[in-house]
């Protein structure tokens, strides 16, 4: 939100590299007239254009690009300080290189078999962008909770990058590859099975349904029982502003403030102007416009303490994410995260998005694919120019700890997220022509972990191409503690 900084320019898109052709949506598959047989056999018939097993083929281009090359292209519209602590994160391990680099996927993506059937994808689905939170009832649902990337696209990116995050992260956690390879096929099973369920149910059905703290217990063993409804428990009761607080903020001089932790948390020169509480008013007063009117009613019981930047996830490092402590009369703490939204990564391969203001991109993807989404969820233009979104900084959410999990938790949570995926697409969409597609066999759960094994080895490789860049200091890094 730097007052004098300059907004975004746009680039175009670039054509992808080898792009094959996508074959057109079945008529019979969009109209609302044809039956649900008759929709299921026009999506049987797209295997004649595109088998399921093509979907396992993975072959790097010949004129593929540079993956640092392509990283590094929004190098300079990010706050450079922060941009050796990016590569410094995804140089951790090739698992960390995959979720920082949702860019190169996309790109490489676009030169695969698709159906030409969409979706309002997440565009970043890898299993860490699962999780548990809290829904405005206070009930705790499992879902998708990172949309900066959401677009129309093909349904397969997102079945792809999952399935694929699953052998990263089981290598990560030192298990075979036949583990990796079981959990992306049990992934794209569970997504497979459920989108068929889904799409013989009536669409106000496939909207309000959910995949709720239950249907996660129901699903680990008795052992991990215990323990993560301990964990449900504790989120349900509790907020996710008054855990923050006493790690974030604190009082000085009788003043309530965030607290510096640098480079991670810092106030920048642009919050110690005179006329920043100017410009926190005018954000907020757009801002405010962008919810339902309840929604306004109850943001205007708080009060703006305090902002700052802090450093979030591993793409999204360099980004301007602002943090907004606000306290309301009785001094109960409410933080709101104001995140910098630019184009999706799948635009240059998907085409563009048709909502002009990208934070309003994230947010109508966000609530199309969720069940229930952040009370302050909407978006607002900084008066610099730059595009945000916000919502609530953690409202009772849940990280599953995959990096604990053993062979059995990784197949089940394979499971449980195959599930959530398919939710969300049939939520956005008539899935009906996918399901028939997709079929009562298991070639496309096969294809998918073939795909999976495949794309990981690029991941390694693109990670080791990053390692080299680091040695001859043509990229910059900073080594977390």
């Amino acid at each position: 939100m730097k007052k004098n900084a300059k907004p975004r320019s746009a680039s175009t898109p670039k054509p992808a590299a080898e792009a094959p052709p996508r074959p057109p949506a079945p008529a019979a598959t969009a109209a609302h007239g044809a039956s649900l047989d008759e929709r299921m056999e026009a999506g049987k018939a797209l295997r004649n254009m595109v088998s399921r097993t093509a979907l396992a083929a993975w072959k790097r281009p010949a004129n593929r690009r540079d993956p640092i090359e392509l990283l590094q292209e929004s190098d300079p519209d990010r706050l450079p300080e922060l941009v050796p602590i990016r590569y410094g994160r995804m140089l951790q391990s090739p698992f960390a290189f995959y979720r920082g680099s949702a860019a190169v996927m996309a790109a490489d993506l676009a030169t695969t078999a698709t159906t030409g059937q969409r979706v309002q994808a997440c565009g970043d689905c890898h299993l860490m962008n699962f999780g548990g939170f809290a829904t405005p009832e206070r009930n705790i649902l499992f879902d998708i909770n990172d949309f900066d990337e959401t677009l129309p696209a093909p349904w397969e990116w997102d079945v792809k990058r999952l399935a694929a995050s699953f052998v990263l992260a089981a290598r990560s956690n030192g298990l075979s590859d036949k583990v990796g390879r079981e959990a992306a096929a049990a992934c794209a099973r569970s997504y497979r099975k459920r989108l068929r369920e889904y799409a013989a149910m009536h669409p106000l059905d496939v909207w309000y349904s959910r995949v709720t703290a239950q249907d996660v217990l129901d699903m680990v063993p008795p052992a991990v029982q215990a323990r993560l409804q301990s964990r449900l428990q504790k989120t349900a009761a509790g907020s996710g502003s008054e855990l923050d607080f006493p790690k974030l903020a604190g009082v000085v001089g009788g003043r309530t403030s965030i607290r510096d932790t640098p480079p991670l948390i810092f106030h920048p020169e642009a919050s110690r102007a005179p006329d920043f509480s100017e410009i926190i008013d005018t954000i907020f007063t757009a801002y405010r416009e962008t919810l339902a009117e309840d929604r306004r009613v109850l943001l205007d019981r708080y009060r703006v303490v305090d902002a700052a930047i802090k450093v979030v996830g591993v793409g999204s490092v360099g980004r301007r994410c602002w943090i907004v402590l606000m306290m309301s009369a009785s001094n109960d703490p409410l933080f709101l995260q104001f995140k910098e939204a630019v184009g999706s990564v799948l635009e240059p391969h998907a085409g563009p998005s048709h909502h002009a203001h990208h934070g309003q991109r994230v947010v109508i993807g966000q609530r199309l694919m969720q069940p229930a989404s952040d009370v302050f969820l909407g978006w607002v233009t900084a008066p610099n120019g730059r595009q945000f979104y916000a919502r609530q900084l953690r409202d009772a959410k849940i990280k599953p700890m995959v990096e604990t999990f053993d062979a059995e938790l990784m197949v089940i949570y394979g499971k449980l997220c195959g599930w959530t995926l398919a939710r969300a697409h049939a939520k956005s969409a008539d899935v009906t022509g996918i399901a028939g597609y997709l079929g009562s066999g298991a070639q496309f759960d096969d294809a998918m972990a073939e795909f999976a094994v495949a794309y990981a080895d690029q991941a390694e490789r693109d990670h080791a191409a990053l390692k080299a860049a680091v040695r001859k200091g043509a990229v910059q890094v900073h080594t977390e503690a």
